[in-house]
């Protein structure tokens, strides 16, 4: 019991300094220093990292199974997210196509997941 505090506690810790090293030292590499508007993207990318994190939280702790697959579907259109956060700040359409493709198999990945946890088979 002793054991798995230290080891949760070393976790949270980590993730902590994670953050902490993220905030206080961003990616000068991933925007474009010259958009009017790069401090409200920082602050969008910022939030959909914690919201991964905690998306991840849940998917270890969550009590069912339909919260698992729930927070799985959550985490797919985080990263959509993500890829338009990306195709603006870079300037890169081909990001766009990356959202699109993760969307259409996160759809067809929660649909399955849904009908194997029903008991049904495929073919239903």
């Amino acid at each position: 019991m002793r054991r798995k505090r230290i080891s949760y506690f070393i976790g949270f810790l980590a993730l902590l300094v994670i953050f902490a090293l993220i905030l206080f030292r961003p990616f000068p590499i991933l925007f474009f220093q010259d958009l009017p508007f790069i401090g409200f993207l920082k602050r969008a990318f910022y939030i959909l990292l914690l919201s991964c994190g905690l998306c991840l939280y849940r998917i270890l702790k969550g009590p069912t199974s339909a919260d698992r697959v729930i927070t799985i579907d959550m985490l797919g259109v985080l990263i959509v997210g993500f890829c338009a956060i990306m195709a603006i700040s870079t300037g890169r359409s081909w990001y766009i196509d990356i959202a699109i493709a993760w969307a259409l198999q996160s759809f067809i990945a929660t649909l399955a997941l849904a009908k194997f946890l029903e008991g049904k088979s495929f073919d239903d």
